[in-house]
């Protein structure tokens, strides 16, 4: 119950009331919880990582950490559209958020405790914030560890712990982090794992420029190589280039990215890398398509399924050649048993029996989608009659 509902609570039922972050009493409860952390036999542990929200889970276990073993750096984590206490540090002064982040609802505090923020000015050693793709990649950390689902406020600990030993080049501490809630709701899910690639920056996603002409789609893909292609979104816009929306699979840490930029940028290709663009990320790459350009004729759509393995999209693009211009791609790799194109290409009347025979000789699935009402509605040529 919202706390501005508690007088009226107060008052007809005649019962008391604690605010959570501004009792004394309540604060040696949650001093109870690295209890265990401290009974360990191998000692005080390097480093503690506690998710903050108004701050009442910190300013315990800081005080009571901070008793037990002097020498721990204890850490608090907040997302960064709800940094309460990071901001009220930096003013040295409490002070109420104009606006707070809600996919970290557990944590969405606008101002921290007046009782939490003088025990964190006096026992945490510093407090940090992750990013949204952060969270989501702890999430799937600690599921993959422990088989348990985190909700996002649960899991900021974690998050601000890999965050934290990255930044500064950790190795060989010993570290520890609350996981705090499981919270979550299935609809969640889907945006947790969509983000997660990047929040592990295990997925880059770029905008390239192509020429607009037979052959070139295949020649990019020829052109990234053997990476794992988690995305393509391209759409014919003029007859002069062509911006291709593509994610790819990086691996944390190395200069994969960086040098398959050059090489892309040497064979002529104007390259925008928008891994941090959260705009691109949230709306755009579900946005890129528009209706058939007047300027191309006899367009035909096909739907196309094939085996989710490494090489199947570029032996697809391979199978089609050279001969038939591609207007329209979509394909999103969702880690399912089987990939799903949607691909419009220029085909003459005449050479449609040859494209046919391409595909059939392919061996994979194939509708074409040219008459469906969806398409018609949203990608085919506007109809002014």
């Amino acid at each position: 119950m919202k706390l501005r509902c508690a007088p009226r609570v107060v008052e007809s039922r005649g019962v008391d009331v604690y605010h959570p972050f501004e009792t004394p009493m309540l604060l040696p409860v949650r001093a109870r919880l690295p209890w265990n952390w401290c009974v360990r036999p191998h000692g005080p542990l390097d480093y503690v990582f506690v998710c903050c929200g108004g701050g009442g889970l910190l300013a315990g276990m800081a005080t009571y950490l901070r008793y037990v073993w002097p020498q721990t750096k204890i850490i608090g984590v907040e997302p960064e559209d709800a940094a309460c206490v990071q901001a009220a540090l930096h003013k040295g002064r409490r002070v109420t958020l104009r606006e707070v982040g809600l996919f970290a609802d557990g944590c969405a505090v606008a101002q921290v405790g007046k009782e939490t923020f003088r025990l964190i000015r006096e026992s945490v050693d510093d407090v940090m914030t992750v990013s949204t793709d952060e969270i989501c990649a702890a999430v799937k950390d600690i599921f993959e560890d422990t088989r348990a689902i985190a909700e996002p406020a649960g899991a900021l600990a974690v998050a601000g712990m890999k965050k934290y030993a990255l930044q500064h080049r950790i190795s060989g501490a010993t570290m520890a982090a609350t996981v705090s809630g499981a919270n979550t709701n299935f609809d969640r899910l889907r945006y947790i794992s969509e983000r997660t690639e990047i929040g592990e920056r295990r997925e880059a996603v770029l905008s390239v420029t192509i020429p607009e002409r037979p052959g070139a789609f295949r020649a990019f893909c020829n052109a990234i190589g053997k990476r794992n292609v988690t995305e393509f979104n391209y759409r014919y816009e003029t007859a002069a280039a062509a911006r291709v929306f593509v994610g790819l699979t990086v691996t944390p840490g190395d200069d994969s990215l960086d040098a398959l930029q050059r090489n892309l940028r040497e064979r002529g290709y104007r390259v925008l890398d928008l891994t941090d663009n959260e705009t691109a990320k949230l709306h755009l790459r579900h946005m890129i398509g528009g209706r058939q350009a007047d300027d191309i004729a006899e367009e035909i759509v096909f739907r196309v399924e094939f085996p989710e393995r490494p090489g199947s999209l570029l032996q697809f693009l391979n199978a089609l050649g050279n001969e038939f211009s591609i207007t329209l791609f979509h394909y999103r790799n969702h880690g399912a048993a089987y990939g799903r194109i949607l691909v419009g290409m220029q085909v003459p009347p005449g050479k449609r029996a040859q494209l046919r025979k391409a595909l059939l000789r392919l061996g994979y699935p194939f509708w074409e989608e040219s008459d469906n009402p969806a398409y018609l509605e949203y990608l085919g040529r506007l109809n002014t009659d």
